[in-house]
């Protein structure tokens, strides 16, 4: 990165640039050099979990008592809080990269030194650092996911991505068999256990360093010219995998850049600018962390006390819960792109809420034995699993994105600290009574508490899917440029007015000279697009959809806290020209059959449910004819 800095006022077309890319190599790199951090947590956490009756034996080299067990978990889980908080302002101040470097480094090294632990007060500190690196890495891969994957799946791969906490899970529990059989010794076992997390770190770090700094941050913090040159190489990389040619970006975006945001402007933001969506991430992450935590430490104590489960056998339950967790984002994660966010999120949290309850009744009545419970629990969190990713996702898109790294960290740190604490113990006590009845009200409590988390999503959730992030929330950099220039404009002009702000624009060719023919075109376009609009926005007033949950689309986001239809204008600008691309398919190879003229017009770049709905659109305004079932051809055919 360039050291030189000069901020002023300048126009970009990269987050444009950035929306409107295929899904190509350059994305799976993101995916998995950064989304894989997720799986080092969930075999942390259960490696842990596993290893703890190994490190409570004598000749284990630490002999711990069950009780220092529990509080090395609870040193984690507030290493991680207060990682979160460190590691998130510094990654909105010094970059994403930078930091998710740092925070990988911090997690390799604290997991080494928990490998040589020899004392419980060295494995406490162990443990401490290992969960500052872990929060950061929140906070720093959350933001730096969602400002490089394209708007149309973010929603999808930011699900699954988050979801991948689960398979590690599974990998934990499975190679806990392992590692804590008779192949080792008593005080090695659990020693190369953790070595094996540290060495997929390594792995990790290796893939992790070819990822670029976020564009967005860049061209924010005056560093302009080398988020062009990113952008430019992911464009490069992009056209020689897709063998295609890019469509020309849409939308420009003015900001007034800044070198560093400050913290009394990112407090301003989340509780005067947005305290509507404040309050919805409190109850998303609360919720999800309340049930999460509460189950998570207790599972393995819940099947062996009402359920005669073997201490040896619990990895076996844990193997299968975890799948399901990991399994919900996966199979579920594609609707929140396409059915939407607000009903999506709302679902999984009521659903896994509904569920609940009867499982609480049955236990109460001790009509459940270990495979019955097991079966609820795996449907419950295959819910309460898509949509505990979801917090994380709502959270990264609702706030600017100078506060995007810090938002996620502060609603991750205050909804541990309340549910991830609250959850834990309460359970442990209930369930430490030996009386099913007083744990069936600690699964109600969870219920209530995740169902609080649902009614916040359908009251103040935002329909943000498929939309750019500078939609769903302007960057306060650029909301101070359209105050600079409505200031500029109230000044009169005059020879010692200062210099005009210095613009930055992509080149992308000299003016055509059948401008009056472009200018027509365009206004056909935006005719089109209006009669669209205007469709929409009578469907979403008329008839059952006008009892959707959630902000209207026909609304301002100014009022409702969804997307401003003025600025979603650019969605139906990229619909009209998936239109256009159908329909000139058609009229070039006569009539096709669905899944061929899906490959003739490459809508396996598009995004989920973008080919459908463009195909429906086309229907609709009679752009194209159904032939038959799934053949469709050309008007004029």
């Amino acid at each position: 990165m360039s050291q030189a800095v000069q901020t002023g006022t300048i126009e970009t077309q990269v987050p444009s640039r950035l929306d409107r890319l295929p899904w190509s190599k350059f994305h799976w790199r993101v995916v998995i050099g950064l989304g894989a951090v997720w799986i080092l947590d969930g075999l942390e956490v259960t490696m842990v979990s596993s290893v703890a009756a190994r490190l409570t034996e004598e000749g284990s080299g630490l002999s711990l008592t069950a009780g220092q067990i529990g509080l090395a978990g609870a040193i984690y889980i507030a290493g991680a809080c207060l990682g979160a908080l460190f590691f998130g302002q510094l990654t909105d101040r010094l970059g994403r990269k930078k930091m998710f470097i740092a925070t990988l480094l911090v997690y390799l090294v604290a997991t080494v030194a928990t490998a040589f632990a020899f004392a419980p007060w060295f494995f406490y500190l162990a443990r401490f650092f290992t969960g500052a690196g872990i929060g950061g890495e929140y906070a720093a891969i959350n933001s730096a996911i969602d400002e490089l994957i394209p708007a149309r799946v973010r929603g999808q791969v930011d699900l699954v991505i988050n979801g991948s906490y689960w398979l590690g899970a599974a990998i934990g529990a499975g190679s806990a068999l392992f590692f804590l059989s008779d192949v080792f010794p008593i005080w090695l076992g659990w020693r190369v256990a953790f070595g094996a997390g540290a060495v997929l770190g390594l792995a990790i770090l290796f893939v992790r360093r070819h990822v670029p700094e976020s564009p967005r941050w860049l061209f924010i913090h005056g560093h302009e010219d080398e988020a062009e040159r990113i952008v430019d190489e992911i464009e490069r990389e992009v056209r020689q995998e897709t063998g295609e040619e890019l469509s020309e970006p849409e939308d420009t975006l003015t900001v007034r850049q800044r070198t560093a945001i400050p913290f009394r402007m990112i407090a301003r933001t989340a509780f005067k600018l947005y305290p509507k969506r404040t309050v919805l991430g409190v109850a998303l992450f609360v919720g999800q962390a309340f049930i999460y935590n509460g189950i998570t430490f207790n599972l393995g104590t819940l099947l062996s006390t009402f359920f005669g489960v073997a201490s040896g056998l619990v990895p076996i339950f844990i193997i299968i819960w975890a799948l399901s967790n990991f399994l919900g984002p996966v199979l579920l994660g594609r609707f929140f792109d396409t059915v939407g966010r607000i009903p999506m999120i709302a679902g999984t949290y009521l659903g896994s809420a509904l569920l609940t309850i009867p499982l609480g009744l049955l236990l109460m009545n001790g009509a459940l034995n270990r495979w019955t419970f097991i079966a609820f629990i795996v449907a419950i969190f295959f819910l309460a699993s898509a949509g505990a990713s979801a917090a994380y996702l709502t959270v990264s898109e609702v706030f600017p994105m100078e506060t995007r790294a810090l938002a996620i960290a502060f609603f991750y740190a205050l909804g541990t600290a309340i549910g991830g604490t609250v959850g834990p113990l309460l359970f442990g006590r209930l369930i430490g009574t030996e009386e099913a009845v007083f744990v069936a009200v600690g699964f109600f409590i969870a219920a209530g508490v995740m169902a609080l988390g649902g009614v916040a999503e359908i009251f103040l959730g935002v329909r943000s899917e498929q939309a750019n992030l500078e939609d769903i929330a302007q960057p306060l950099t650029a909301s101070e440029a359209e105050e600079e220039s409505e200031e500029s404009a109230d000044e009169p002009a005059s020879a010692g007015t200062a210099a005009a702000p210095r613009h930055h624009r992509r080149e992308v060719g000299d003016e055509m000279p059948d401008a009056d023919e472009r200018a027509r075109e365009r206004a056909e376009l935006d005719e089109r697009v209006r009669e669209r609009t205007l469709r929409r926005q009578t469907r979403e007033t008329t008839g059952g959809r006008r009892f959707r949950p959630g902000p209207s689309e026909a609304l301002s986001s100014s009022r409702t806290g969804g997307v401003d239809p003025v600025r979603a204008a650019s969605a139906d600008r990229a619909l009209d020209r998936e239109i256009a691309a159908i329909a000139a398919a058609l009229a070039e190879h006569g009539a096709t059959e669905r899944r061929e003229l899906v490959r003739l017009v490459g809508a396996r770049y598009w995004g989920p449910g973008r080919f459908a709905r463009a195909l429906d659109a086309a229907l609709d305004e009679g752009r194209i004819r159904r032939v038959s079932g799934r053949t469709y051809a050309p008007v004029g055919e």
